[in-house]
C-alpha cells in the first residue's frame, strides 16, 4: 500500500525512494482557472440576516477589544446542490450567549466544504470541494471587508474535503477525499497562494466495497509539536504520518498506522499534551484513542468505542455516520457528531487522556451535523447541520462537558462547516 507522489515547484526531478517503495514523481496538472474573484455582498444569508449594525460592530479577531463584543463565524456551504449558498457565510457570536447572527457571504467561492484559519488570523482558507478541485485563499481580519487573494490554486487530486495550515504559516496543506491523495501549497508573505509544491497519493483499499473501492484522504493536520503531518484515510483504514521538508514543501513519509478493517477512519484530533490522538470511524461509528508517540511521529490505535450509545436517545432511522471530533481545550472532554442519530455524543478524557469514558449524548438541534467545532474558549460548541439547513450553538458546562443549547438556529444553505474564531 504505497503512495504515488506528483511534485511540482519547489521539488525539481523524479526519482524513487527506497524509504517510499519506490515513489514516483512526475508534475501535477495546470493550475485551476476561475472568474475573477468575488466581492462581498450584502444579501440575507439565512433567516438570521444582520448585514448592518452587526458587521459594523464586528471586533477584529485577536484584537485586545475582541473578548466584550461579538465575536466572527465563517460558515462552509456546498454552492452546487440543490438549495446550497453562494459562497463563505459570514456571521457573529455572542461569547457569553452564543446567540448567532447571519452578517452577509462572500460571494462566488465555489463548494466551500471546509474552512481553516491561519495562525496570524488575517487569511482564510477553503476547498472547491469538485471533481477539479482547488483551493482558495480570502483575506479577513485586517479591518476591510473580506476578499478573494489571487486565484484558486489546483490541488492535483479530485474533491478536496480538508485543509489546514502548518504552524508556521507558510504552507498549506490539503486532503482530496476523491483523489486518495495529500497536496501542499507554499503560502506568500500576503498569505496568497503558490502553485501545489507536492502531490502524495495514497493507494490501498478497504473491505467496504461501496466506500473503500480505492484511497480516500479525509484529512491533515500537523501534530502539537509542529514536528510531523498526520494524515487520515478512509479508504484504505490507515493513518500516514509524514515529514514536511520547509525547503522544498515536499512530503516524505515516516510512518503508518492502521486501523480496523472496514472501520473507515475520517478525522483526526490531538489531546492538548501531544501524547494521545481521538481517530473517528465514520464506517463502524466508533471513536478511539490512540497513544502517540511525539518524538518517532508513531500513532498507537486503543480499544474502539461506540459513538452512539445503546441507551439514552432513540436509535437512528438510518445508517449513522460519525463526522467531526473536537477536544477540550483543557484535554478533559471529547465530541464527536453522529449523522442518522443527529446528536453530539460526549466523552470524558481520562488517566491522562489514554482512555475515553462515554459520558452523554444530546440532540444536534438539527439533521445530519457535519462539522462541530469549540470557540477559541470552548465555552460554546457549534454544530453545523447540513440537511435541516441550521447552524446550532451550546453552552459548555466546563465541569462536566455537558452541553445545553444556547439560543436559536441560524438558517444557513447547505452548512457543513462552522469556524468560530
Amino acid at each position: 500500500m504505497g503512495d504515488t507522489r506528483t511534485a511540482t515547484g519547489g521539488n525539481p526531478g523524479t526519482g524513487t525512494d527506497a524509504d517510499e517503495g519506490a515513489v514516483a514523481r512526475a508534475r501535477t496538472p495546470p493550475a485551476h482557472t476561475a472568474p475573477a474573484a468575488p466581492g462581498l455582498t450584502r444579501r440575507r444569508f439565512g433567516a438570521l440576516a444582520g448585514a448592518g449594525a452587526a458587521a459594523a460592530t464586528l471586533a477584529v479577531p485577536g484584537s485586545a477589544r475582541a473578548a466584550p463584543g461579538p465575536r466572527r463565524a465563517y460558515v462552509g456551504t456546498y454552492t452546487t446542490q440543490p438549495g446550497g449558498g453562494t459562497g463563505i457565510g459570514l456571521a457573529s457570536y455572542r461569547p457569553r450567549t452564543g446567540h448567532l447572527a447571519s452578517t452577509g457571504v462572500l460571494a462566488g467561492v465555489r463548494n466551500p466544504s471546509y474552512l481553516a484559519l491561519a495562525p496570524d488570523r488575517r487569511t482564510l482558507y477553503a476547498v472547491d470541494e469538485r471533481p477539479d478541485g482547488a483551493v482558495t485563499a480570502v483575506r479577513v481580519g485586517t479591518g476591510a471587508p473580506p476578499g478573494v487573494l489571487g486565484r484558486p490554486r489546483a490541488t492535483g487530486g479530485a474533491d478536496p474535503c480538508h485543509l489546514s495550515v502548518h504552524p508556521g504559516g507558510r504552507f498549506l496543506l490539503t486532503a482530496n477525499y476523491t483523489g486518495g491523495s495529500v497536496s501542499v501549497h507554499p503560502v506568500g508573505r500576503d498569505g496568497a497562494l503558490g502553485e501545489a509544491t507536492d502531490v502524495v497519493r495514497h493507494t490501498g483499499s478497504g473491505p467496504d466495497p461501496e466506500r473503500q473501492e480505492g484511497p480516500h484522504a479525509h484529512m491533515v493536520v500537523t501534530d502539537p509539536g509542529g514536528r510531523y503531518v498526520v494524515a487520515v484515510d478512509l479508504g484504505t483504514d490507515t493513518l500516514h504520518t509524514y515529514r514536511l521538508d520547509p525547503r522544498t514543501g515536499t512530503l516524505r513519509e515516516h510512518a503508518r498506522a492502521a486501523t480496523r478493517p472496514g472501520a473507515g477512519p475520517r478525522h483526526l484530533a490531538f489531546h492538548p499534551s501531544g501524547r494521545h490522538a481521538y481517530v473517528v470511524n465514520e464506517l463502524d461509528s466508533t471513536l478511539v484513542a490512540c497513544g502517540y508517540d511525539a518524538r518517532e511521529g508513531i500513532l498507537t490505535p486503543g480499544t474502539p468505542h461506540p459513538t452512539v450509545p445503546r441507551t439514552g436517545l432513540a436509535a437512528p432511522t438510518e445508517r449513522n455516520y460519525p463526522a467531526g471530533v473536537v477536544v477540550s481545550p483543557d484535554g478533559r472532554f471529547v465530541y464527536v457528531s453522529n449523522r442518522g442519530q443527529d446528536s453530539i455524543a460526549l466523552f470524558a478524557a481520562e488517566c491522562g487522556g489514554a482512555a475515553l469514558r462515554p459520558v452523554s449524548v444530546t440532540p444536534s438541534g438539527g439533521s445530519y451535523p457535519r462539522h462541530i467545532a469549540l470557540d477559541p474558549s470552548g465555552g460554546l460548541l457549534f454544530a453545523a447541520n447540513q440537511k435541516s439547513g441550521t447552524v446550532t450553538a451550546f453552552r459548555v458546562n466546563r465541569r462536566t462537558g455537558r452541553l445545553t443549547p444556547a439560543g436559536a438556529a441560524l438558517a444557513a444553505p447547505v452548512p457543513v462547516c462552522v469556524l468560530p474564531v
